[in-house]
């Protein structure tokens, strides 16, 4: 007999955390032996994460965008349980799965409170919350939650050590080169670093005027899908970010052995033990943060590798695959879902 699906819903145009984090979701639910399909609210054309769910085997569809239509699925081909990502899939997804009476979880990814319309819907998130079951994944972003919510962190899969390259001079950014991250802190770090020469790896709407203004002290790589394979040229991940949850390129990095320095937001602090397996700076501190990075480049090779081996030993005990994946299925159990 099959399985009753999973539905995964997410509205999304592009490759980010939360899309990151819905392949690694739907992968570790395969693996753990159920039966996954992602759902696109709406087809926006061309998307990577359509291709990578493709290269891994996992199904994915997409609907309409009307909120009708994904009742009508929801009532005929009724899903074990809808896990929604995001705002708008979170909203649409709560009310349609009420009214078609299947049970409902919600990840809350996001710690940036937002401008303009993504704070209306950042609003009308949190007032509808308390129609479905709520993860967090950290404790800031539970925070503003009604309780209760259960708190799991996002995970991803630890690399062979075989595979890890050996130490690495590269200090680089990863990620959407959008405010919140704040890929403009990471390029105003260059005249605190004389010599010291930085890398981005990432897209987004503030690249074009980051690289008229910074482009001979900055190297800026464009997006890479995927990044696992050039995780090993990178020797210091830095998170300038304004607002965060709990990073995926933070936990990817330290799974490949790639320490992470940053500043304290989001779920960082608990996830970065400053001195052991990173560093942390005080939000917003440039000056700082540039003493951490400048920390790291003064280490010697082997005190380096003890920090990769570190960061490496916090993803194995905290942020694995199988232990984040046997929480998600206690919250669509405790939903209601059969399975």
């Amino acid at each position: 007999m099959a399985k009753t699906e999973i539905w995964l819903l997410l509205d999304s145009r592009d490759l980010g955390g939360i899309e990151s984090h819905v392949l690694q979701l739907a992968a570790g639910l395969a693996q753990a032996g159920q039966a996954p399909r992602v759902l696109f609210w709406a087809d926006y054309g061309n998307h990577p994460l359509r291709a990578a769910l493709d290269q891994a085997g996992l199904a994915h569809e997409t609907l309409s965008g009307g909120f009708r239509g994904l009742i009508r699925a929801l009532r005929g081909r009724r899903p074990a349980v809808l896990h929604t990502h995001g705002y708008k899939a979170g909203i649409m997804g709560r009310l349609a799965a009420r009214i078609a009476g299947r049970p409902v979880v919600s990840s809350f990814h996001a710690g940036e409170p937002g401008t303009g319309r993504l704070r209306l819907y950042g609003l009308l998130d949190r007032m509808t919350a308390r129609l479905g079951r709520r993860i967090a994944v950290s404790a800031a972003i539970a925070g503003a939650l009604p309780a209760p919510v259960a708190l799991i962190a996002n995970f991803v899969d630890l690399p062979d050590a075989a595979s890890i390259a050996g130490p690495h001079d590269r200090v680089a950014f990863v990620g959407r080169l959008s405010f919140e991250k704040g890929p403009d802190l990471f390029c105003a770090l260059g005249t605190r670093l004389p010599g010291q020469r930085l890398t981005i790896y990432g897209e987004g709407p503030m690249r074009a005027a980051l690289e008229s203004r910074h482009g001979p002290e900055v190297a800026f790589l464009g997006r890479v899908v995927p990044m696992a394979p050039h995780w090993s040229e990178i020797g210091l991940l830095v998170m300038s970010s304004r607002h965060e949850g709990l990073p995926l390129a933070a936990l990817e990095a330290m799974a490949h052995g790639v320490p992470v320095a940053a500043f304290a937001v989001g779920g960082l602090p608990d996830l970065i033990e400053p001195g052991r397996n990173g560093f942390l700076a005080p939000a917003g501190d440039l000056d700082a943060l540039a003493a951490a990075i400048g920390a790291w480049t003064k280490l010697p090779t082997e005190a380096r590798g003890t920090l990769a081996d570190q960061a490496r030993a916090t993803i194995a005990a905290r942020f694995s695959v199988a232990r984040g994946i046997e929480a998600v299925l206690r919250e669509y159990r405790a939903a209601g879902a059969a399975i």
